[in-house]
């Protein structure tokens, strides 16, 4: 009878031993069962791609470095279409206009851009410094760059020095306000400018006038290529615009990255 109790003490020692380890292989297997989901979305972060129309996921974009020089002060800026660069991206950009206020064009867009982990780079005009476009304020926030509009939207080269300083003057102040911090980028808009609007950017603090490749479906991309994402034409969304460069990006070997980290 000793030896019997013995050994009953001896078998519920060693169970009470192993319990902890099987607990803990239970919940490595849960965590092994359940895959992490991205930190907003909601969807599984391997099938985000999916949702927006890819068949893969974005490659990572490279280890980014500056290419342009520092500006002395008040010098002109240079103007670009295309980065320096023999890295296989491309940069998306987009004006604020081209972001409707409807369902599809503005929540959409912001859904896509954080599910995707999207780099885009914004330029705002006046409207996009209005604290009640809140889609604006979400793009900023989930990392878009954003970038000068002008004021107004005028046609620069219809206008003299004096108003062009202002129109972009006037921008980088509103932008300062509302994000913390003044634009270095400006787009004119329709992509026109005078030496005029060079020494006014220059004077107003801006490092570099964008513009964009212009470039067909059939075209091949080059590294460095600046893309221009305009509003969506009639019958599709911008959502399924965007989903359609992104597949041409990636089927030519390129992914996206943040234009603000190269310039």
């Amino acid at each position: 009878m000793v030896a019997c109790a013995l050994a009953a003490v001896l078998l519920s020692g060693c169970a009470q031993s192993v319990d902890p380890i099987e607990r803990m292989g239970r919940k490595a297997a849960q965590k092994v069962r359940h895959h992490p989901r991205t930190a907003a979305a909601g969807v599984p972060a391997p099938e985000a791609h999916r949702r927006w129309g890819l068949r893969t996921p974005l490659a990572p974009a490279p280890r980014a470095h500056r290419v342009l020089p520092p500006r002395a002060p008040g010098a002109v800026p240079p103007v670009i279409d295309r980065v320096p660069t023999r890295d296989k991206v491309v940069f998306l950009t987009i004006d604020d206009g081209s972001i409707g206020d409807g369902a599809e064009q503005g929540p959409r867009f912001t859904d896509m851009i954080r599910d995707l982990r999207l780099p885009v780079s914004v330029f705002l005009t006046h409207s996009g410094t209005d604290p009640g476009h809140d889609r604006l304020g979400r793009l900023r926030a989930l990392g878009a760059g954003v970038g000068n509009h002008t004021l107004t939207h005028p046609f620069l080269p219809g206008l003299g020095y004096v108003e062009q300083h202002a129109e972009i003057c006037g921008e980088q102040d509103r932008l300062k306000a509302r994000f913390g911090t003044a634009p270095r980028l400006l787009r004119p808009p329709y992509g026109n400018y005078d030496a005029d609007t060079l020494r006014a950017a220059g004077a107003c603090g801006i490092d570099a006038i964008v513009l964009w490749r212009a470039a067909r479906r059939s075209d091949d991309l080059r590294p460095g290529d600046i893309l221009h994402a305009p509003s969506a034409p009639k019958g599709e969304s911008l959502t399924g615009t965007t989903a359609r460069t992104l597949r041409r990006i990636q089927e030519q070997g390129f992914t996206v990255g943040r234009l603000e980290d190269y310039l």
